[in-house]
């Protein structure tokens, strides 16, 4: 288990082993999320939704498909 201290400036150094397996460089975001059992979760913000863009390939390859033609999520 790591372990680090808080300063008088509420700042603290992230051990070097979290860093390493968090892959956290100088200038990278880091996420704090708190669960509703107490527990708090870090983890790197790394992307951007942006940096999401154009990831995924259209199935329809090109072509165009009419809203008659799509599936709608309607149960």
């Amino acid at each position: 288990m790591s372990e680090a201290t808080v300063t008088s400036k509420g700042q603290i150094t992230i051990p070097a082993d979290i860093r390493k397996a968090l892959a956290l460089e100088s200038g990278t975001k880091v996420v704090f999320t708190r669960l509703s059992d107490g527990t708090t979760v870090i983890r790197s913000k790394s992307r951007s939704a942006l940096d999401l863009a154009g990831m995924l390939k259209p199935s329809h390859k090109g072509r165009k498909i009419p809203v008659s033609a799509m599936k709608l999520g309607h149960s």
